[in-house]
């Protein structure tokens, strides 16, 4: 599972979800990409599970690039404990993705093959999402 070496803060604010995605929203590396039409923190759980079937049809044919990082820890109490006595243990580690973020993008294998895999990849996500093509005039 994915998650930081070390952070500078170890037990941070939920923060918020608002708004698109101004980073991350285009294409960058491969020929095909899975997208985030919601917002919502994606744990590092289900980033594994999305890479695991990618990986499946990629295999030494194609690349994959995985576009988010879960870099936040969730924290939770233990069951059963009063109020009070500060904030819960880091539990687990979330991505924040918000609309318009690529997730994962793939090369190398056709678009019907890719179709596929990233609709699979698609089903381990707790949110909407869309397959996207790079474009030709797009820079990279």
């Amino acid at each position: 599972m994915l998650s930081p070496k070390r952070t500078k803060f170890r037990r941070p604010h939920r923060g918020n979800l608002k708004g698109k995605a101004c980073r991350g929203n285009k294409m960058a590396f491969g020929e095909y990409g899975l997208q985030a039409l919601e917002p919502c923190w994606i744990t590092s759980r289900q980033i594994e599970s999305g890479r695991r079937v990618l990986t499946r049809y990629v295999r030494r044919t194609g690349k994959l690039w995985i576009r988010i990082f879960p870099d936040k820890p969730i924290t939770m109490r233990p069951a059963g404990t009063r109020m009070g006595s500060g904030k819960g243990f880091p539990e687990y580690w979330v991505a924040v993705v918000h609309p318009g973020k690529i997730i994962y993008e793939i090369q190398g294998i056709s678009e019907t093959l890719a179709k596929q895999a990233l609709k699979t990849a698609a089903y381990k996500m707790p949110i909407q999402t869309k397959f996207v093509k790079a474009e030709l005039n797009q820079e990279k």
